[in-house]
């Protein structure tokens, strides 16, 4: 009997070339602007969650870039990227890892925490930068899919400043400021996050897509 042939990008998620099946669990990578509705996504869809803002820098990391007289947390160069892939890797592969804790007010790592998801075949991996690691996670054969939050501008903007506010993430003048270029540069990020890989999807129809995988 032949070996079955390779599995084309139209055939189903687990439906995998030979000598794939020993990767137990698959990586859902989850991002779109601040805001966007990720995290109220990931907790109604209840499945595993890397969160990869704990990922991000200390602020006194050497070269970080700098935009509004503070760092630039919207640049990918505040992230560890390198990090965020060995951690997926290792999940999805052994079913456990160590990622670190960030601790957004005083932007540093504060410790790290053991993630184990034995067992579960799908992982959500969130946060604005997870494009950025889209081809990283393909090449080492863990992606299931990826995906990018788009809703009206304006409704991400409030959200994410009621947000912000309630966790006081910075001073309010810095909140409003940075949340509005932010809502004029977004249609630029979803053109680069879909250029890194991912699709497009408004949260409602995200949910339906990732839920599917899980039949």
């Amino acid at each position: 009997m032949s070996a079955p042939s390779p599995a084309s990008d139209e055939q189903a998620l687990f439906d995998l070339p030979p000598g794939s099946r020993e990767v137990p669990t698959r990586v859902v990578l989850l991002t779109g602007a601040s805001g966007s509705g990720k995290t109220s996504l990931t907790r109604r869809l209840g499945l595993p969650v890397v969160e990869l803002d704990d990922f991000y820098l200390d602020h006194d990391h050497p070269g970080l870039p700098q935009r509004f007289g503070i760092v630039d947390w919207d640049d990918p160069r505040s992230w560890d990227a390198a990090g965020a892939v060995t951690a997926l890797v290792e999940l999805a592969r052994t079913g456990h890892t160590d990622v670190p804790v960030y601790d957004i007010p005083t932007s540093r790592r504060t410790g790290t925490t053991h993630v184990d998801v034995t067992g579960a075949r799908v992982v959500l991996a969130e946060g604005i930068f997870a494009a950025e690691i889209v081809a990283a996670c393909r090449e080492h054969d863990v992606l299931a899919d990826a995906i990018c939050l788009r809703r009206p501008r304006l409704v991400t903007f409030w959200f994410r400043l009621l947000r912000d506010l309630a966790e006081m993430r910075k001073p309010p003048l810095t909140l409003v400021r940075r949340g509005w270029a932010l809502l004029r540069d977004e249609p630029r990020l979803v053109r680069h996050w879909v250029a890194r890989g991912c699709r497009a999807l408004s949260p409602e129809r995200a949910e339906r897509e990732i839920r599917a995988l899980l039949r």
